[in-house]
């Protein structure tokens, strides 16, 4: 019941089911002599600001480097610091969370990082210069009709709206475009004027209305304050 740049974990529509699912898989994961944790954690935005295959490495590797966003960042830690707690090599959460803390701002994590590229057969090169990654065709920007607050962005929409430009799969024999998707510049409370860019669409082909039409559809931008979404809801043990 965790949520990351990858997907992992389980997406449930209500806190009520969220916590309901939780407490089962840590119940579950206990009973068979297994340290259990479920972390609840908000998935009504996307997480981070890039969404698409190089876009989101890209992402990835600016947060190894102590340079992600702030929330993609803080999910991580939070997350990391149960990993490490569990497998005992910490005495609390707060220890393991400063021993993540550490390995980012080191290096530690980073070099880590392409080791694991290295072993798996990938170009770790692309960590130093991530230029090497594919990169699209085309970018165009998500302008802003109105001034005001971002009051809401339907994460799965703009989700089918990266999967029309080629960055997720419609059926099982799609093919997937690695260098194309959306990176937000806009999230939920944030301030925005008339023409600001909500987000940059980066693509291989130049007739994107589609995808404007449905990601205008699904980010809204309300005169009135809104206050940014909690990222983390609870932490469950038991």
């Amino acid at each position: 019941v965790l949520d990351v740049k990858t997907g992992a974990g389980a997406f449930m529509k209500t806190l009520d089911d969220s916590r309901e699912l939780a407490k089962a898989m840590v119940r579950i994961g206990n009973n068979v002599g297994r340290r259990t944790m479920a972390v609840i954690s908000d998935m009504s935005q996307p997480l981070g600001y890039a969404i698409g295959n190089a876009l989101e490495v890209k992402e990835a590797i600016d947060t190894l480097k102590g340079e992600g966003p702030e929330d993609l960042t803080e999910l991580c830690l939070t997350l990391g610091s149960h990993m490490v707690f569990l497998a005992g090599k910490a005495e609390s959460l707060g220890e393991a969370r400063s021993k993540l803390e550490e390995v980012i701002k080191d290096g530690t994590a980073l070099e880590t990082f392409k080791v694991f590229l290295s072993s798996q057969g990938g170009d770790a090169s692309v960590v130093d210069d991530p230029s090497r990654l594919p990169q699209a065709k085309y970018t165009f920007e998500l302008e802003a009709k109105e001034a005001g607050y971002v009051s809401e962005i339907v994460a799965d929409e703009v989700g089918t709206a990266a999967m029309l430009l080629g960055a997720g799969r419609a059926t099982k024999e799609s093919v997937i475009d690695l260098a194309v998707g959306l990176v937000l510049r806009k999230k939920i409370g944030d301030k925005v004027e008339k023409g600001e860019s909500l987000l940059t669409i980066y693509s291989n082909f130049e007739d994107v209305n589609e995808v404007k039409e449905m990601l205008y559809e699904n980010i809204k931008v309300t005169s009135e304050h809104v206050d940014a979404p909690i990222l983390v809801h609870e932490e469950i043990t038991e």
